[in-house]
């Protein structure tokens, strides 16, 4: 089942990312002689108009194969204009992040959709939603529900603070633990002062206090704003994945360890098939951010990507000639050895790690 839901997934980003450098070449007038969900060796092909449509063998990718993209000493004369090699440099480059476009739609589309159906967004209290047995909390007599708004230290040394977030109370009860502290409850509108010692080395699963807590709440946008919601989440999403995969790619330069895990295919199967079991949502959410990674890395100038193709239009469109094919080729195809390599040793890894676990 897990296997069944990395395909689907998997299909689901490659179609939507080939469909994009799909469209824009068709409405940039380039022929399109192939568009593929697969790699190579064809398992079949249907023909409709000028376009075949095939699905491939290796499941790990796609392609959209443009008339003149490669072979430009073998144009017809009669679909010369139609060629990708012959269009200018800003529709290339419109074609090339075709795909890009794809995925950030596809990501934007999926979180307005989950906005209608509630998302957490915070609210600046700091709300028990349980209280564990026999926990500090409830002898205390915490309740779930209760809105802990101070946190006054027995030390009148140190400062009262004003809870706003979770991570307030969680930072500064670990910070005091086994010193007795006072805590600011709000009950129903009434407040009161409850004396509580957070635990110094508390049971597994459970904090210093014993209470589950959180500073957010679901709200449900309607379908007319959740577009706008939709469009803020994604932008800010790939915003924080450009951020890291930056700090990554900086660390790996510098040779620092990595402070965030990579995961390959093995490893993005194995978290779709933990994501699937919290329901709908949870798969839509997975798939989303997969979309929206799935663009960042695409635009990266690196050879056979995406980002590595606009650097040779790039140089077309500055120079004001075209760029050696016979560089842009072997540059590509040593692009394309590096990127299977890694993601071979990362498939190790993932491996390696699923059976530590």
């Amino acid at each position: 089942m897990t296997v069944l839901i990395f395909l689907l997934i998997l299909t689901i980003l490659v179609f939507v990312h080939e469909f994009g450098h799909f469209i824009i070449a068709k409405k940039m007038g380039v022929k399109v002689e192939e568009f593929g969900i697969g790699l190579p060796p064809r398992l079949f092909g249907i023909k409709k108009g000028e376009t075949l449509y095939s699905l491939n063998l290796l499941p790990l990718g796609g392609f959209v194969k443009l008339y003149g993209e490669e072979e430009h000493n073998k144009l017809d004369k009669m679909d010369k204009k139609r060629a990708f090699v012959n269009k200018t440099a800003w529709q290339k480059t419109l074609i090339i992040l075709g795909g890009v476009i794809g995925n950030f739609l596809l990501g934007w589309f999926i979180f307005s959709y989950l906005a209608t159906q509630g998302v957490s967004v915070p609210i600046n209290k700091v709300i028990i939603e349980k209280v564990t047995k026999n926990s500090p909390a409830q002898i205390s007599g915490l309740k779930e529900n209760d809105i802990v708004t101070k946190l006054i230290p027995q030390n009148k040394k140190l400062p009262q603070f004003t809870l706003t977030t979770a991570d307030d109370l969680i930072i500064n009860t670990k910070k005091l633990a086994g010193q007795t502290i006072t805590l600011e409850i709000n009950r129903n509108g009434k407040t009161f002062l409850t004396k509580i010692v957070p635990r110094v080395n508390p049971p597994k699963g459970e904090g210093p206090l014993g209470i589950a807590i959180t500073s957010s709440t679901i709200k449900k946008y309607p379908w007319f704003t959740a577009p706008y919601y939709g469009l803020i989440e994604a932008t800010n999403i790939t915003y924080k994945i450009a951020t890291e995969l930056g700090k990554l790619l900086f660390g790996l330069i510098t040779f620092q360890k990595p402070h965030v895990d990579v995961a390959g295919p093995v490893g993005i199967a194995n978290m779709a098939g933990q994501a699937i079991k919290f329901g709908g949502n949870a798969f839509l959410q997975f798939l989303g951010l997969l979309s929206l990674n799935l663009a960042i890395v695409n635009i990266l100038p690196f050879p056979a990507l995406d980002g590595g193709r606009l650097v040779f239009v790039l140089y077309e469109g500055i120079f004001k000639k075209k760029p050696n094919k016979d560089v842009e080729k072997y540059t590509n195809l040593i692009g394309f050895i590096i990127l299977l390599s890694l993601a071979a040793l990362i498939t190790v890894n993932d491996i390696v790690k699923l059976f530590k676990k």
